[in-house]
């Protein structure tokens, strides 16, 4: 079910990030060693940047997983609503802020 909240409520498979970056790690080390001693600095420099972006991502990806479920969720944790912060008129007829609905209440296309 679309909702057209999924960019902010989007989730990444940090998993498959974790094993792609890993990857590229070593080729990057790989290509950067060398193209080091082909005496390519043009291309080594290529494969040194790409290695920081790479241990970039590594570490972010990491830290995410570290983090918890909040941060990598399984299938037992449903996806979180968005907070409705738009004023009140640019708001769908019969969706109250967020801060008006209570804990447990329904969405607003579920009320009788």
């Amino acid at each position: 079910m679309r909702t057209g909240s999924e960019p902010r409520t989007a989730r990444s498979a940090l998993r498959a990030r974790f094993w792609l970056s890993l990857w590229g790690l070593v080729w990057a080390v790989v290509g950067t060693v060398a193209f080091t001693l082909a005496g390519r600095t043009g291309w080594a420099i290529a494969c040194g940047v790409l290695l920081l972006v790479v241990t970039t991502d590594l570490t972010i990806v990491l830290r995410h997983i570290r983090q918890g479920p909040h941060y990598q969720p399984g299938p037992d944790i449903p996806p979180y609503r968005p907070v409705d912060d738009r004023p009140a008129r640019h708001r769908a007829p019969g969706h109250p802020p967020a801060e008006d609905r209570q804990a447990g209440d329904p969405p607003p296309d579920e009320r009788p």
